[in-house]
Protein backbone atom coordinates (compact mmCIF):
# COMPACT_ATOMS: atom_id res chain seq x y z
CA UNK A 1 0.00 0.00 0.00
CA UNK A 2 1.89 3.21 -1.05
CA UNK A 3 1.00 6.46 1.19
CA UNK A 4 -1.57 8.06 -0.80
CA UNK A 5 -3.79 5.05 -0.27
CA UNK A 6 -2.93 4.66 3.38
CA UNK A 7 -5.27 7.30 5.00
CA UNK A 8 -4.85 8.29 8.35
CA UNK A 9 -8.30 10.15 8.73
CA UNK A 10 -10.83 9.51 6.37
CA UNK A 11 -14.08 12.42 6.73
CA UNK A 12 -17.45 11.33 4.45
CA UNK A 13 -20.17 14.21 4.53
CA UNK A 14 -18.87 15.69 7.47
CA UNK A 15 -20.79 19.08 8.59
CA UNK A 16 -18.92 21.12 10.68
CA UNK A 17 -20.20 24.68 12.26
CA UNK A 18 -21.66 25.97 15.71
CA UNK A 19 -25.20 25.99 17.29
CA UNK A 20 -26.37 24.05 14.54
CA UNK A 21 -25.14 26.82 12.00
CA UNK A 22 -23.34 24.93 9.20
CA UNK A 23 -19.85 26.34 8.12
CA UNK A 24 -18.59 23.13 6.14
CA UNK A 25 -21.51 21.18 4.91
CA UNK A 26 -20.11 18.83 3.03
CA UNK A 27 -16.49 17.59 3.87
CA UNK A 28 -14.91 14.46 2.08
CA UNK A 29 -11.48 13.86 2.58
CA UNK A 30 -8.90 11.29 3.48
CA UNK A 31 -5.55 12.59 4.90
CA UNK A 32 -2.82 10.29 3.99
CA UNK A 33 -0.53 8.90 6.99
CA UNK A 34 2.71 10.95 7.16
CA UNK A 35 1.48 13.75 4.52
CA UNK A 36 2.48 17.33 5.32
CA UNK A 37 -1.11 19.50 4.33
CA UNK A 38 -1.91 22.92 4.36
CA UNK A 39 -5.08 24.17 5.38
CA UNK A 40 -5.69 27.48 3.64
CA UNK A 41 -8.84 29.53 3.63
CA UNK A 42 -10.24 33.45 4.49
CA UNK A 43 -10.93 34.14 7.65
CA UNK A 44 -14.06 32.99 8.68
CA UNK A 45 -13.94 30.36 6.08
CA UNK A 46 -13.89 27.16 8.26
CA UNK A 47 -9.98 26.58 9.19
CA UNK A 48 -10.57 26.49 12.62
CA UNK A 49 -13.62 25.17 12.86
CA UNK A 50 -12.52 21.83 10.96
CA UNK A 51 -9.63 21.14 13.11
CA UNK A 52 -11.46 21.35 16.38
CA UNK A 53 -14.04 19.46 15.29
CA UNK A 54 -11.15 16.62 14.78
CA UNK A 55 -9.52 17.13 17.65
CA UNK A 56 -13.29 16.33 19.09
CA UNK A 57 -13.22 20.20 20.79
CA UNK A 58 -16.08 20.98 18.79
CA UNK A 59 -18.73 17.97 18.06
CA UNK A 60 -19.81 17.68 14.21
CA UNK A 61 -23.00 17.97 13.50
CA UNK A 62 -23.48 15.08 11.08
CA UNK A 63 -21.60 12.31 9.16
CA UNK A 64 -18.65 10.23 9.93
CA UNK A 65 -15.01 10.48 11.17
CA UNK A 66 -12.79 7.60 11.38
CA UNK A 67 -8.70 7.45 12.29
CA UNK A 68 -6.82 4.74 11.48
CA UNK A 69 -4.32 3.57 13.86
CA UNK A 70 -1.96 1.27 13.72
CA UNK A 71 -2.50 -2.44 14.28
CA UNK A 72 -5.70 -1.18 14.93
CA UNK A 73 -4.61 1.11 18.00
CA UNK A 74 -5.91 4.39 18.93
CA UNK A 75 -4.48 7.45 17.30
CA UNK A 76 -2.72 10.21 19.29
CA UNK A 77 -3.52 14.09 18.34
CA UNK A 78 -1.23 16.85 18.78
CA UNK A 79 -1.94 20.36 18.75
CA UNK A 80 -0.71 24.03 18.07
CA UNK A 81 -3.87 26.22 19.06
CA UNK A 82 -3.60 30.11 16.86
CA UNK A 83 -3.47 32.19 20.17
CA UNK A 84 -2.42 30.49 23.67
CA UNK A 85 -5.16 30.79 26.53
CA UNK A 86 -2.54 30.82 28.82
CA UNK A 87 -3.39 33.24 31.72
CA UNK A 88 -0.27 35.47 32.49
CA UNK A 89 -1.52 35.25 36.04
CA UNK A 90 -0.36 31.39 36.10
CA UNK A 91 3.66 31.90 36.27
CA UNK A 92 4.19 28.83 34.71
CA UNK A 93 7.65 28.08 33.39
CA UNK A 94 7.74 26.82 29.82
CA UNK A 95 9.07 23.09 31.14
CA UNK A 96 5.83 22.92 32.64
CA UNK A 97 3.54 23.95 29.88
CA UNK A 98 5.94 21.07 27.48
CA UNK A 99 4.56 18.84 30.62
CA UNK A 100 1.01 20.06 30.04
CA UNK A 101 1.13 17.42 26.62
CA UNK A 102 2.43 14.56 28.90
CA UNK A 103 -0.30 14.97 31.46
CA UNK A 104 -2.85 15.29 28.60
CA UNK A 105 -1.87 11.81 27.65
CA UNK A 106 -0.89 10.12 30.85
CA UNK A 107 -4.06 11.52 32.63
CA UNK A 108 -5.06 14.29 34.35
CA UNK A 109 -3.94 13.94 38.09
CA UNK A 110 -2.33 10.94 37.92
CA UNK A 111 2.04 11.17 38.63
CA UNK A 112 4.27 12.55 36.14
CA UNK A 113 7.33 10.65 36.93
CA UNK A 114 10.94 10.81 35.92
CA UNK A 115 10.69 9.16 32.78
CA UNK A 116 7.71 11.75 31.35
CA UNK A 117 9.85 14.34 32.53
CA UNK A 118 12.64 13.62 30.77
CA UNK A 119 10.55 13.23 27.97
CA UNK A 120 9.02 16.56 28.13
CA UNK A 121 12.92 18.05 28.23
CA UNK A 122 13.69 15.71 25.06
CA UNK A 123 10.16 17.70 23.39
CA UNK A 124 12.10 20.84 24.44
CA UNK A 125 15.35 20.13 23.07
CA UNK A 126 14.00 18.68 19.65
CA UNK A 127 12.01 21.85 19.61
CA UNK A 128 15.52 24.25 19.94
CA UNK A 129 14.17 25.42 22.84
CA UNK A 130 15.69 23.67 26.28
CA UNK A 131 17.44 26.50 27.10
CA UNK A 132 14.02 28.03 27.76
CA UNK A 133 12.63 25.47 30.32
CA UNK A 134 13.34 26.99 33.76
CA UNK A 135 11.62 30.82 31.90
CA UNK A 136 8.58 31.73 32.45
CA UNK A 137 6.39 31.12 29.63
CA UNK A 138 4.17 34.63 29.37
CA UNK A 139 8.05 36.15 29.08
CA UNK A 140 9.06 34.52 25.83
CA UNK A 141 9.01 36.62 22.28
CA UNK A 142 6.19 35.09 20.00
CA UNK A 143 8.62 32.58 18.07
CA UNK A 144 10.04 30.87 21.42
CA UNK A 145 6.58 30.30 22.63
CA UNK A 146 5.77 28.64 19.35
CA UNK A 147 8.85 26.49 19.87
CA UNK A 148 7.68 25.55 23.44
CA UNK A 149 3.72 25.07 22.20
CA UNK A 150 5.29 23.02 19.48
CA UNK A 151 7.18 20.84 22.33
CA UNK A 152 4.25 20.34 24.34
CA UNK A 153 2.33 19.27 21.38
CA UNK A 154 4.85 16.46 20.68
CA UNK A 155 5.12 15.56 24.86
CA UNK A 156 1.95 13.90 23.36
CA UNK A 157 3.68 11.49 21.37
CA UNK A 158 1.74 12.17 18.85
CA UNK A 159 0.61 10.14 15.47
CA UNK A 160 -1.36 13.28 13.82
CA UNK A 161 -0.06 17.51 14.67
CA UNK A 162 -2.27 20.27 13.77
CA UNK A 163 -1.12 23.85 13.92
CA UNK A 164 -3.09 26.66 13.46
CA UNK A 165 -1.45 29.78 11.86
CA UNK A 166 1.93 28.74 13.58
CA UNK A 167 3.80 31.49 11.91
CA UNK A 168 1.12 34.13 12.45
CA UNK A 169 2.73 37.69 14.51
CA UNK A 170 6.19 36.04 14.61
CA UNK A 171 9.30 37.87 12.29
CA UNK A 172 10.49 36.24 9.06
CA UNK A 173 13.77 34.81 10.41
CA UNK A 174 11.27 33.03 13.41
CA UNK A 175 8.58 31.98 10.83
CA UNK A 176 11.53 30.61 8.93
CA UNK A 177 13.06 28.79 11.96
CA UNK A 178 9.57 27.23 13.12
CA UNK A 179 9.01 26.07 9.58
CA UNK A 180 12.22 24.48 9.06
CA UNK A 181 11.31 22.90 12.66
CA UNK A 182 8.32 21.17 11.40
CA UNK A 183 10.07 19.96 8.09
CA UNK A 184 12.78 18.29 10.14
CA UNK A 185 9.96 16.59 12.32
CA UNK A 186 8.10 15.88 9.32
CA UNK A 187 11.06 14.17 7.73
CA UNK A 188 12.49 12.34 10.56
CA UNK A 189 9.69 11.18 12.17
CA UNK A 190 6.77 10.78 9.54
CA UNK A 191 4.32 12.78 11.32
CA UNK A 192 1.00 13.33 9.49
CA UNK A 193 0.48 17.28 9.55
CA UNK A 194 -2.01 19.91 9.33
CA UNK A 195 -1.20 23.37 9.11
CA UNK A 196 -3.28 25.99 8.93
CA UNK A 197 -2.23 29.05 7.28
CA UNK A 198 -2.64 32.61 5.42
CA UNK A 199 1.09 32.98 4.04
CA UNK A 200 1.07 31.51 0.67
CA UNK A 201 4.87 31.27 0.13
CA UNK A 202 5.22 29.63 3.55
CA UNK A 203 2.35 27.07 2.23
CA UNK A 204 4.29 26.79 -1.33
CA UNK A 205 7.54 26.21 0.21
CA UNK A 206 7.06 23.61 2.89
CA UNK A 207 3.54 21.46 2.18
CA UNK A 208 3.22 18.80 -0.10
CA UNK A 209 -1.00 19.10 -0.42
CA UNK A 210 -3.14 21.98 0.27
CA UNK A 211 -6.81 21.93 1.16
CA UNK A 212 -8.37 25.70 0.31
CA UNK A 213 -11.64 26.15 2.03
CA UNK A 214 -14.18 28.83 0.66
CA UNK A 215 -17.83 29.40 1.29
CA UNK A 216 -18.46 25.85 2.46
CA UNK A 217 -16.78 24.17 -0.21
CA UNK A 218 -13.44 22.31 -0.50
CA UNK A 219 -10.73 22.44 -2.95
CA UNK A 220 -8.18 20.10 -2.58
CA UNK A 221 -4.53 18.36 -4.41
CA UNK A 222 -0.79 18.44 -4.23
CA UNK A 223 0.73 21.54 -3.95
CA UNK A 224 2.06 22.54 -7.45
CA UNK A 225 -1.06 22.26 -8.66
CA UNK A 226 -3.53 24.07 -5.99
CA UNK A 227 -0.85 26.80 -5.42
CA UNK A 228 -0.73 27.58 -9.13
CA UNK A 229 -0.57 31.30 -10.32
CA UNK A 230 -3.70 30.28 -12.54
CA UNK A 231 -4.86 28.34 -9.67
CA UNK A 232 -4.07 30.92 -7.09
CA UNK A 233 -5.67 33.75 -9.22
CA UNK A 234 -8.96 32.05 -9.66
CA UNK A 235 -8.96 31.45 -5.65
CA UNK A 236 -8.20 34.44 -4.81
CA UNK A 237 -10.77 36.27 -7.14
CA UNK A 238 -13.91 33.60 -5.62
CA UNK A 239 -13.04 35.34 -2.29
CA UNK A 240 -12.83 39.31 -2.90
CA UNK A 241 -16.32 38.79 -5.20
Amino acid sequence: MNATDDALLTLERLVVGYDRQPVLPDVNLRLARGSFTGLLGANGSGKSTLIKTILGIIPPLAGRMAFAGRNGGDVALGYVPQRDALDPIFLLSSFEVVLMGVCGRVGAGRFTGKVEKEWAHQCLQQTGADHLSRKQFSELSGGQKQRVLIARALAARPDFLFLDEPTSGIDVAAKQAIMELLRTIHEEQQLTIVMASHDLPVVREYVQRVIWLHEGKIMEGPVAELLSRDKIEAILDLEMN
